[in-house]
């Protein structure tokens, strides 16, 4: 069950005060919400992959307490703070394993697995693949770069990510299915 809101901010905003017990007090309150991205994220991947659920989330708390210039606005923005640490884990990885097998030729990722299973096939040149083409739309429009790490790698639904980029639900529906056509024609492009 996901902790209130209003509990995980003030915990947040102490931490961001300095407060090292608000920190203590909240990783239970995150733990699930967090594994459950996690799990999310792993789902497809293949039996090879050596990272589990359990490490993928102390992992991902660990660079997110580690954060000492960051000033925690709420619960929706320690959980896209949370998106972005566990993308570049993910991919960090992905390009560990590419690295050790020496791999060529990248997999064909569809825009609908954006939607229907996080990570694609879990194939290493699948996930670079997808960093990289999200690399490039950030660089054209980092908002349409921000909602797809949220809604991608993190999780965060239509209302969570409008709270986070203070716009409308509307306008992230809008930019989220722009971002979506665009990685497709990249990703088309370049697979």
């Amino acid at each position: 069950m996901a902790a209130p809101p209003t509990e995980v901010t003030q915990l947040l905003q102490e931490a961001s005060g300095g407060n090292q017990q608000a920190l203590d007090r909240l990783l239970p309150l995150v733990y699930d919400e967090l594994r459950a991205i996690a799990h999310g994220q792993r789902r497809s991947e293949p039996a090879e992959f050596t990272l589990n659920t359990t490490a993928l989330v102390h992992e991902a708390y660990l660079k997110l307490v580690d954060q000492t210039r960051v000033t925690w606005k709420n619960r929706a923005h320690f959980f896209a703070i949370a998106s972005r640490s566990i993308r570049r884990i993910v991919i960090d990885h992905a390009r560990e394993r590419l690295a050790q097998k020496r791999g060529a030729g990248a997999d064909h990722v569809s825009i609908e697995q954006l939607e229907s299973e996080p990570l694609g096939d879990g194939h290493p040149q699948t996930l670079v693949g997808l960093d990289d083409a999200l690399s490039a739309l950030t660089k054209v429009d980092p908002r349409q770069g921000e909602i797809v790490t949220y809604r991608f790698f993190g999780g965060l639904t239509i209302e969570e990510t409008a709270e986070v980029l203070d716009i409308s639900p509307a306008t992230v529906k809008r930019e989220w299915a722009m971002a979506k056509a665009w990685l497709h024609r990249e990703l088309t492009r370049t697979g």
